[in-house]
Parts: structure tokens; C-alpha cells; sequence
């Protein structure tokens, strides 16, 4: 089964008012535990690959990865560029044989942005490529992704009816409280369930994104500040609110920091229970299994797209 595009799975997400996990991937454990959720829970998959991700593991071993796990689990899996700062970064994954890109050119100005989306647009639609883009801009750190609270802005509606019928791109990624990384909140984190209702029925039956949507389950920050972290006061949004999110037009919803905290605190632990060991098999092995049972809370818990493939 080749590579498909999130097109079908996002029709069926709006219809079914559920959302379609997407995985950050770096390396074979991680598309292991994914894929491997994924398939015993029979839910719909996208993996996705940062710059930073696509740079440290190199393009032709990420798409090697991702056949063989097409190849071992049978599932229709699309492969997306997360984040991608520029139109050269999104035509290479194009060619390279990702089936779905972002473009992120919030932190240009509104003219600009469309204008830089909709080159993607025009240069991925004729090769069966979908186009995500970003309106409005999260605050938080993640590989490249780096903006300070001051300069976060949440989406506007009417901008975003425009945006989507000046760029024919086939989802958009909104701003509406989330944020990337274990970043701190001041007070309760919250996302503005008004704002989104607004932009879904200003665009009735299109796909809405969220990032930054990791929920930073305290079991793990334990875990990891337990054998030697400093993750100080990480707090994410919970898990009702993106549930409910899923359920107001948010088709896709992505996760990275929730995978690397799950990872980092299984390895953390195994080594400090087993010091003298020094094999790569014997703490990957219990981080994969980190990973996969973590993503199987996340297609229960907030995605709600158990059975759905």
C-alpha cells in the first residue's frame, strides 16, 4: 500500500467529529510504537517530520522507515512536513515523496503569507500533494519553532475565510490558546472554544488544525525530573479540551512533546535501575513501548478515533 494524503481521513474526521493524530517521528523506535498503536487500535495515522527531524535523521532513511512500517502494518499512513519555513524546505519533501507539507508563514505578514502559500499551493496540488498553513502564531519552543508570548497572536476569523479562499490550501492550522513545547502557563491553560466555533462555521466542513496540542501528562515530567530532569512547571492543555476541539471541526491534531517526555522518562528510568548496562536494545525496547502505549491513550483520550481507519 503506497503513502496516502490526510484528504479522505479528514472527510471522515469532520463527518464523525473526531480528529486524526499526527506523530512526530526522529527515528525507528518512535515509527515502531506509533505504528504499532496505531494498527492494534485500527485508528487513522499521520507521521510527520520537523526540519530539525528531517535534518538529523536524513530524508531517505525517514522514507525508508515510513515504507517498511506501510510494509509491516498494511495501514494507509500520510507523511507530512511539519512546519516548513519556505518554499524550497516543502518542494524537496514534495519531490522526496512526502504526501502532505506544511508552510508556516505566520510570522509574516498576512499578505505575505498568502502569497507564500499559495506558491506551495500551486506547485503541490498537480503532484497529488495536500498543503497545510498556519494562521495566527503559537507561543512555545519546538525544533525551529520559537515565539515569545508577546508576540503570540490568535487567529480572526474573517481573516481566515479569506486566507483559505485566496490560497486553495486544503487545511489550516489555528491559533486559538495552544502552545509548543512543556511551556508554562499563567494559570489554567485554556483554549478559546468560542473563537474556534466561529471559524468552523465561517468554514463549514473544512479541516482545522491544532499544534502545540501536547497535553505534558505529569507522570512523565515526574519521571524525568525523578532521575536527573529539570523540567520545572510544564503544564499542557487537557485532555476535555481537545476532545472537544475534535468535535468543533479540528481534523488534525499534533503531538511531539508528549512522545519525547514518554521516551526520555522510560529511558531515564531504565538507566538509572540498570547502570551498568550499556546495550541500546535493552532501554530502547521499554521506550518503544512508552511511545506506543502513549499514543494509545492519545487516540482514546483526546483524539477519539479508535476503530475509525
Amino acid at each position: 500500500m503506497p503513502l496516502v494524503t490526510s484528504k479522505e481521513m479528514f472527510s471522515k474526521a469532520y463527518a464523525g467529529n473526531y480528529a486524526v493524530g499526527a506523530f512526530n517521528v526522529n527515528n525507528m523506535e518512535i515509527i515502531q510504537g506509533i505504528v504499532d498503536a496505531a494498527k492494534e487500535e485500527q485508528a487513522p495515522l499521520i507521521l510527520q517530520v520537523s526540519a530539525g527531524a528531517r535534518k538529523y535523521a536524513k530524508h531517505v532513511y525517514l522514507m525508508k522507515l515510513v515504507e517498511a512500517a506501510i510494509e509491516d502494518s498494511g495501514l494507509p499512513i500520510c507523511l507530512h512536513l511539519d512546519h516548513g519555513e519556505d518554499f524550497e524546505i516543502c518542494k524537496a519533501c514534495i519531490d522526496g515523496g512526502f504526501t502532505s507539507v506544511m508552510i508556516d508563514g505566520s510570522k509574516y505578514s498576512f499578505e505575505e503569507n498568502i502569497a507564500l502559500t499559495r506558491q506551495v499551493v500551486e506547485y503541490a496540488h498537480p503532484r497529488g500533494v495536500v498543503v497545510e498553513a498556519e494562521l495566527g502564531r503559537l507561543a512555545g519552543v519546538e525544533d525551529a519553532v520559537k515565539v515569545n508570548t508577546k508576540e503570540a497572536t490568535y487567529t480572526d476569523p474573517k481573516e481566515a475565510v479569506e486566507f483559505v479562499e485566496r490560497t486553495g490550501v486544503d487545511s489550516l492550522a489555528i491559533a486559538i490558546g495552544t502552545s509548543h513545547g512543556a511551556y508554562k502557563f499563567k494559570g489554567e491553560p485554556s483554549l478559546d472554544m468560542e473563537r474556534l466555533e466561529t471559524i468552523t462555521k465561517l468554514l463549514p466542513g473544512f479541516p482545522l488544525v491544532l499544534h502545540g496540542a501536547s497535553t505534558v501528562l505529569p507522570e512523565f515530567v515526574d519521571k524525568c525530573n525523578q532521575y536527573g530532569g529539570q523540567i520545572a512547571g510544564a503544564k499542557g492543555v487537557p485532555e476535555e479540551m481537545l476532545f472537544a476541539a475534535g468535535k468543533l471541526g479540528v481534523c488534525k491534531i499534533n503531538i511531539d512533546t508528549d512522545l519525547r517526555l514518554a521516551m526520555t522518562a522510560s529511558i531515564r528510568e531504565y538507566l538509572a535501575s540498570n547502570p551498568a548496562d550499556f546495550d541500546p536494545r535493552q532501554y530502547l525496547r521499554p521506550a518503544r513501548d512508552a511511545i506506543k502505549n502513549m499514543v494509545k491513550h492519545k487516540i482514546n483520550a483526546v483524539l477519539n478515533c479508535s476503530g475509525k481507519l
